[in-house]
């Protein structure tokens, strides 16, 4: 059942690149809703998890918050190491090309994310069925999302449209790689919760430093704005449901 239901993420996943494959000179609508999913995914999904999983504090800090914010200086490093801001507003409404190994490695992030996705529903039929149906509603509603933005970010950054359509096929099979993973292992839950953490900085860099501001550099709109919120208010009631 874990399997077959993560088969279901996976056309989730295709669905949602396929849509963001044909979205054509909407692109500025595409890449605000994709900010506002992921800034939803952020908090209404990754943090809340995250915290549940793992309930260290260092410092006076729940560990996961801290892992949020490695995540997000991993990025933002990265990004100035290879100089892709040059503080001109201007320059944001261009393709980042020459630095398409970022849009890999945010890729590859989600890519894994999906993979713990996966790794999820298996776990969770090892808990119990209503359990595991209940991981995997959450997994294909927001896979949609996963699918879209794996292949937005990934042409961002000038990747060409087939190397992004590989790593949207590789998004789409990780879950099912993870749900038969977690009919055979158990994962810590502190790991998955440092995890979550850490990607849910880095999900939070790409939205408000390099998505948002690319999306209004050519097409400052009202139009623009409301789709990042719809994005949001999406995957909270997405949230909400499955919770």
């Amino acid at each position: 059942m874990a399997i077959l239901l993560a088969l279901a993420s996976m056309c989730s996943t295709l669905i949602g690149g396929l849509v963001a494959v044909r979205i054509g000179d909407r692109k500025h609508l595409v890449l605000g809703l994709a900010a506002g999913v992921l800034l939803g995914v952020v908090f209404f999904d990754l943090l809340p998890e995250a915290l549940e999983q793992s309930a260290h504090v260092v410092l006076g800090v729940p560990d996961t918050l801290l892992a949020t914010v490695f995540g997000f200086l991993t990025i933002h490093v990265i990004e100035r190491a290879v100089a892709i801001h040059t503080g001109h507003e201007a320059e944001f409404g261009t393709h980042k090309h020459g630095f398409a190994s970022v849009g890999i490695l945010a890729a590859a992030g989600l890519i894994f994310h999906s993979l713990l996705d996966g790794l999820g529903i298996g776990l969770g039929f090892q808990a119990g069925a209503t359990v595991g149906v209940a991981v995997a509603i959450a997994v294909i509603s927001h896979d949609f999302a996963d699918g879209f933005n794996t292949f937005t970010i990934t042409t961002l950054y000038g990747n060409a449209r087939k190397r992004a359509l590989t790593l949207l096929a590789l998004d789409a099979i990780a879950p099912v790689i993870g749900a038969i993973i977690g009919t055979l292992i158990r994962v810590p839950a502190e790991t998955v919760g440092l995890y979550l953490g850490y990607f849910a900085g880095f999900l939070l860099y790409l939205a408000t430093a390099d998505i948002l501001p690319e999306a209004h550099a050519e097409h400052p709109s009202r139009m623009t704005l409301a789709c990042t919120v719809t994005g949001a208010a999406f995957m909270l009631a997405v949230s909400a449901l499955s919770r």
